[in-house]
């Protein structure tokens, strides 16, 4: 989409389950029907969560293992990506990772694991759009609702410390949010979305037959104008989450 022209811009979010799908020995890669599936998504703005930077057990296994580590392998050409590591493991490391066809003006990263089993940050990118500062925050929460409560509160304390209040801010990931539930407090921030939560069209979980929706993308000083998720064969395959897109409208100032 020409997103200077408009003055609009797309969002995307997408956990792609570390470009692995199956189980045991019918694990199959699916990391470079990925990088087809994000291309086709003409996002100017990728949030991916469970993204490796390196997996050796992996790299063993697969042939076609990519050489790059899949943040910079799925970025579409022109695009900067932009990574960094939640958990490590014991075969390697994997994180957040936007990826965007505007200049990078700077990034930060918060540790926001609630507890040790679960490894978990927060990724801050500021981007130039036109000469003005978008803000964008791409999050992977908790499983378990006290965790996912204290992590949007440390959410909120980073874009009150990090933010300025005039400037244009999206919020996007998988907030493992069964029934919306953190929506309550992220519209207490003045962050809105454009989901309808009455209906299948923003379902993303899991992939095959969605029933819930577990991704979500918000924004402030920005406009959400619709929000859908690609569907069909080829989507239900390339990992247990289905892509969310949301288009908003950034007004000049």
């Amino acid at each position: 989409m020409n997103s200077q022209a408009t003055n609009s811009f797309r969002v995307a979010t997408y956990n792609i389950h570390k470009g692995v799908q199956g189980i045991g020995p019918a694990r199959r890669l699916e990391i470079h029907n990925l990088g087809h599936a994000i291309e086709q998504l003409d996002a100017d703005i990728v949030c991916l969560q469970e993204v490796r930077k390196m997996n050796r057990q992996a790299a063993a296994r697969f042939n076609r293992w990519p050489e790059l580590p899949q943040a910079d392998f799925l970025a579409p050409e022109g695009y900067t990506a932009v990574y960094e590591t939640n958990a490590i493991t014991k075969h390697g490391e994997h994180g957040n990772a936007l990826l965007t066809r505007w200049p990078v003006l700077r990034k930060t990263h918060l540790d926001i694991s609630d507890h040790r089993f679960e490894q978990r940050g927060l990724l801050h990118v500021a981007i130039d759009f036109d000469g003005q500062p978008v803000h964008t925050i791409v999050v992977h929460l908790g499983l378990i609702k006290g965790s996912r409560i204290r992590q949007i509160a440390q959410l909120r304390e980073f874009i009150e410390r990090e933010i300025p209040a005039g400037e244009a801010l999206v919020v996007a990931g998988d907030f493992n949010d069964w029934g919306a539930r953190m929506r309550y407090a992220m519209n207490a921030m003045g962050m809105r979305d454009s989901s309808d939560l009455r209906g299948p069209r923003t379902l993303t979980y899991p992939s095959r037959l969605p029933v819930a929706q577990l991704d979500f993308i918000y924004g402030r000083q920005v406009q959400p104008l619709s929000s859908s998720v690609p569907r069909g064969p080829v989507w239900a395959r390339m990992s247990d989450h289905l892509p969310l897109v949301t288009d908003f409208a950034l007004s000049k100032q």
